[in-house]
């Protein structure tokens, strides 16, 4: 039985010599108590610094750790995808996780265990959001909610910390999109499931790669990458205008009518500004579908490996 650790890098340097005693650790543990092999795959999503470097050490230190060196930095679900791609050839089963290892590694034993007992999917779910900020916590869960409430199929206060089978890695492989959100992406498979439940820690040292401009493309790439009611509540804003509009002219014949002078200026105003960004926020929306499927059609490779250790 071979389980691929999938760990996707971006500048990981400073954090990368902790994660990888951790991960040694683990992978011996998973020899001894389940009897499961376990190497590490890093995937250097075109880093600045001295991320592939160490990555090359590590390998020739230890047969267990491997390394996918990208040509260009291409994102984190594109390099996680590089990955879990590699994992589809070379291994039973995959699991991802960051290289900051906020997520618990011990997890992976439980995520093991349930994977041996038939499950093809094993989520890793935080309990809490202690270790966030206010406003981390507060956006994410505004996100989840949201992602709900316009239709779109998410585990709450689920990442990118999961087990997949080779069933389930084979299945993914057959979803041919550019635009990659696997938290969603993965929820569509089926399969049987399971979850286990962790305790997130605080990053040890490094910078977080999720920024806030970042956290809002990522919101954006979800929503629109599974939901289409965007588009329907434009259609549903432009027929509450029409009757607001209606009840207008209407109440202008009767002011007419009765011959009383309209001033009517400050409301114009407002209107025509409140109509002006209304029609600005709707082209916004139906343009990032436009591009999503700009991106779609040039059919690009998600991403090009340069070297493979």
């Amino acid at each position: 039985m071979q389980i691929a650790i999938v760990v996707p890098c971006y500048n990981e340097e400073p954090v990368l010599f902790a994660t990888n005693e951790v991960l040694l650790s683990v992978c011996e543990k998973l020899k001894t108590e389940q009897a499961v092999d376990a190497r590490i795959l890093y995937v250097d999503d075109g880093s600045s610094d001295s991320t592939w470097n160490l990555i090359e050490a590590y390998s020739q230190k230890n047969g267990c750790v491997g390394g996918l060196k990208l040509a260009h930095n291409v994102g984190h679900q594109r390099a996680l995808w590089a990955g879990l791609d590699w994992a589809t050839h070379h291994a039973d089963a995959a699991i991802s996780i960051d290289a900051d290892l906020q997520d618990d590694v011990e997890a992976i034993h439980e995520m093991v265990r349930r994977f041996l007992e038939g499950k093809d999917i094993v989520y890793g779910v935080r309990r809490a959001r202690k270790t966030d900020t206010w406003f981390k916590r507060t956006t994410a869960q505004t996100f989840y909610k949201l992602m709900r409430g316009l239709g779109g199929d998410v585990l709450y206060n689920h990442a990118d910390f999961r087990l997949l089978s080779r069933r389930a890695l084979e299945a993914l492989s057959e979803y041919s999109e550019r635009n990659l959100f696997l938290r969603g992406m993965v929820r569509t498979l089926g399969f049987q499931t399971a979850v286990v439940l962790y305790d997130r820690k605080e990053r040890q040292a490094g910078e977080s790669k999720y920024p806030l401009g970042k956290m809002i493309s990522f919101a954006v790439d979800g929503i629109t990458s599974f939901s289409v009611r965007p588009l329907r509540y434009i259609t549903y804003l432009g027929l509450i205008f029409m009757f607001i509009s209606l009840a207008a002219i209407i109440y202008a014949i009767v002011v007419y009518a009765e011959g009383r002078t309209i001033q009517g200026w400050t409301s114009l105003l407002v209107s025509l500004w409140f109509i002006g960004g209304a029609i600005l926020v709707a082209l916004g929306v139906i343009g990032e579908y436009v591009g999503k499927i700009y991106s779609e059609v040039k059919r690009r490779p998600r991403y090009i490996v340069e070297k493979t250790i």
